[in-house]
């Protein structure tokens, strides 16, 4: 990798943590002098990187008018339900070795968006669940899988932004992440693997009850 690759993956890299934290909400306009002022890159190197997000589907690129943090419709969001159904669920599933390392990465976001609830802090329990879920997946032990389903979940995080009741919803499926993780603790993968998918089904009607047309 050239070294300005290298710079515009490192940029593409921060901008994908500030979307997945919350701090990059949809519909925001990303001031390409601005941007390239905070990381001190040229503006070949922060189109490089914009487009890595682009093709992630994380950030929209609109003629006349400038680069823009995605918008997700409720088709985008249904799709995205399915994609995590299928391949979180048959990740658990695929799950034969539970290593000290896997379950103390998935207590560490657990605890993580127990300690952001307790503080109200909506935006770092919704990053916090996205760690979890990331971490339920790297359990089935491959690289391959931990990076699409790293992109999928950073592009799930877009969704948050339309929830009615950010308090209620993260405080609910907290604790369903709890009752998955405590069944993975128990060495009762199938039950886990059953857990979330209740979880996720669950999950996608309470978000689009209220989610936007359009």
């Amino acid at each position: 990798m050239t070294d300005a690759a290298s710079t515009a993956s490192r940029v593409a890299d921060a901008l994908r943590a500030q979307i997945v934290s919350g701090e990059l909400k949809p519909g925001v306009r990303l001031s390409e002098e601005h941007v390239r002022k905070v990381h001190g890159v040229s503006r070949s190197t922060l189109r490089e990187a914009y487009q890595r997000l682009i093709r992630e589907r994380l950030l929209v690129h609109e003629l006349s008018r400038g680069v823009f943090v995605r918008r997700l419709s409720r088709e985008d969001v249904a799709d995205l339900y399915k994609v995590r159904r299928i391949v979180e669920c048959a990740a658990v599933r695929s799950i034969r070795v539970l290593t000290p390392a896997g379950l103390r990465r998935l207590s560490a976001a657990l605890s993580d968006g127990r300690a952001a609830a307790e503080e109200s802090r909506w935006d770092a329990v919704a990053a916090a669940s996205i760690r979890f879920h990331e971490a339920l997946v790297a359990l089935a032990g491959s690289e391959r899988l931990d990076a699409m389903m790293s992109g999928v979940l950073a592009e799930f995080r877009l969704a948050y932004a339309h929830m009615s009741d950010t308090r209620v919803f993260h405080t609910a499926y907290l604790d369903r992440n709890g009752e998955i993780a405590e069944a993975l603790r128990s060495g009762d993968v199938e039950e886990a693997a059953t857990l979330l998918e209740s979880y996720l089904t669950d999950s996608e009607t309470a978000l689009l009850k209220d989610y936007p047309d359009a």
